[in-house]
Order: C-alpha cells, then structure tokens, then sequence
C-alpha cells in the first residue's frame, strides 16, 4: 500500500466516485516527460476505491492500478462508454422486448405481432404495430379488429412515438387509447454498471428479498389488475423459460411490501412490475428489489436490461437514471376510431 501522507481529494474526484467511469490524470514517479518536466499519463476505467492516500481504477482491459493521491494532477467521472446496444432500431427492441412479455395468444401479421390476453395489460393485448404489416394498411386493420373482437377485448396499437406507423395510424382516425395518461418510456442500460451502482443505494441493513421461479398468491395480493384476469396474469407473468420474482416481506410475514421480476432471454433481462406499498415506502425497499433482479440478471449472463417506465412517473425515473438506465424511444397506445 502507499505510504503517501493523507491530502484533500483533487477536484472532482473523490469516495463517491466509487463504482463510476472516471479519467484520472496522474503524475508517473521517477519518469520524465518530452520537455524534461515530470511525465504525465491518463487513465480511464471504473474506480474500485478510494481511502486516504490512495485510489484505485481498473482499466477496461482487466488491469487494476493503484494510484497515490498525490500524484493526481486532476480527474473526473465521464459517462458510460455507450452501449452498443443504444444502436438497435425501437421496431427490433419491440420485438425483442415480447420475450419477457408474452401474450397468452399471438399471431403475426407481417412485421406485426397481434396479441390477446383476457384484457390483461396493454402490452398483452394489443397490436405491436412496428415496420410493414405485410397487407395493405387498410387490410391490416381489419385483420386487427376481427383479431381484437375475436379475443373479446378493444382494438388497440402500440407504436413508437413518431414513427411511420403511428402518423398512418393518426390518419386512419385512432386516438390515443389513455387521453391524458403520459407515454411509456423504453429504458436500456449495462447490467454490470447497473448492479455496481444499486449496490452503492442499499441501505445499511438491506431487507431480505425473496426470489422464486412462480407467481405466488402474496406476490400478486396487491396487483388490483393482476387479479381482475388472474388466469391470463400468471400465464403473461409465468410465460418466459427463465423467469424470477422477487418480494420483500413485513416483519410479520404476512404481505408482500414490495416486488418486482425478471425474465432473462439470451444476454437481455426485462424487469417488469417493481412496486413498493405505500406504506413502506422512502424505505429503499425499491432499490433492494432492483439488486436482487440485477445480480439474478448477471448470474444468467444477461449483459443489458430494459424496462418500460411511464414519463411521468419521476420518483422511478430519478431512481433508473442512477442506476444508468437510459431512454432508448417512447411509445404509446391508439385506439380504433368508436
């Protein structure tokens, strides 16, 4: 270790950098620079520590560097290198995202995925309405009304906000099928910088969080919709090959206080339905159920999550934004003109 006496920490950096991306510029002991002054070098990586005399930072080939502070010149956190995975088109993560979210009937229409669950959930029951129908627009309506009368529930589209779909859909007479109600975000980010920074939130003595592989009678006791189409609920919920359900118990064991669930397929994780009761929150409940998905998350190799938050929702935004969630697009929900 560094024998280097204790001094204030450079501008910019410090123990709350702990866990995040920084670049450090650091003076090389004993070396000379081009000009005959000291040399100087720069290191980018994730800051592992930080105590009195020293830091380190491990670089993005694996290689951990021990760095006296007082030998930094100067330093700051940078933001995550982007993720490849900010690439993907919003029609493919559409796509994508129906493997943690599976409809109990589905049919494709092109491009479109038709979906009907007992009303159970916009998602569940809805048409993915993203890239080419296959049909002509007109036809393709009609295919999703008889579709939706078929199955017993209203004809509704989800599309991506601004996207071609949803402006033929706008000229087609659809409205929005919640006026009022604020459109839905699709968040992307790293499971790795995610699970390192929800550590950082835990409270000092986490609550215990249960993990199952099924839906229990108590994890669904507080889903008012969940209930109202039980049998379509836990087979939407149920449905991915690999699935998980966390919950926090009272200390008497009788309810549920707080859940969420994952479902990981191939390197992606959906977490779906964090909820804290009302009476437990402020209590960080939330963030221990997000660590217990996200390390279930990097067990099964998944290296992305995603998630669907409401734009308005701004305590949980506050709280994905932490943790790195970024927005990857918006979509929203149309109705069939009345």
């Amino acid at each position: 270790m560094s024998t280097v006496p204790s001094r204030p920490a450079p501008p910019g950096l410090g123990p709350h950098c702990v866990g995040l991306r920084v670049v450090v510029r650091r003076v090389l002991p004993g070396e000379r620079g081009p000009t005959g002054g000291p040399a100087m070098s720069d290191l980018l990586g994730v800051m592992e520590s930080w105590d009195a005399t020293s830091t380190v930072v491990r670089a993005e080939d694996g290689t951990a560097t021990e760095i006296a502070l007082a030998d930094i010149v100067s330093g700051k956190p940078v933001p995550p290198r982007p993720s490849p995975r900010m690439r993907i088109a919003a029609e493919d993560l559409c796509r994508l995202s129906n493997a943690s979210w599976p409809a109990v009937h589905t049919r494709p229409l092109g491009d479109w995925l038709l979906r009907a669950s007992g009303g159970f959930s916009a998602r569940a029951s809805s048409v993915m309405a993203t890239g080419d129908p296959g049909v002509p627009f007109d036809e393709a309506l009609r295919v999703v009304t008889g579709f939706s009368a078929a199955h017993g529930q209203a004809p509704w589209a989800q599309v991506v906000v601004g996207s071609p779909s949803e402006e033929r859909f706008r000229r087609a007479g659809w409205v929005p099928a919640r006026p009022g109600e604020a459109d839905t975000e699709l968040q992307l980010a790293a499971v790795a910088r995610a699970a390192r920074a929800v550590r950082r939130l835990l409270p000092v003595s986490p609550p215990a969080v249960e993990l199952r592989s099924r839906v229990t009678p108590e994890w669904l006791a507080e889903d008012a919709r969940a209930l109202a189409h039980h049998d379509a609920a836990v087979a939407v919920l149920e449905g991915p090959a690999d699935v998980g359900f966390a919950s926090v118990t009272a200390h008497d064991g009788a309810a549920v206080v707080a859940r969420g669930r994952v479902a990981v397929h191939g390197d992606w994780a959906g977490i779906t339905d964090v909820w804290v009761s009302s009476a437990h929150r402020r209590r960080r409940l939330g963030v221990a159920v997000l660590a217990a998905l996200l390390e279930r998350s990097a067990e099964r190799g998944a290296s992305t999550a995603y998630l669907q938050v409401r734009a308005d929702n701004h305590p949980a935004l506050a709280l994905y934004d932490a943790l790195g969630f970024r927005v990857h697009h918006t979509y929203r929900y149309l109705a069939a003109p009345v």
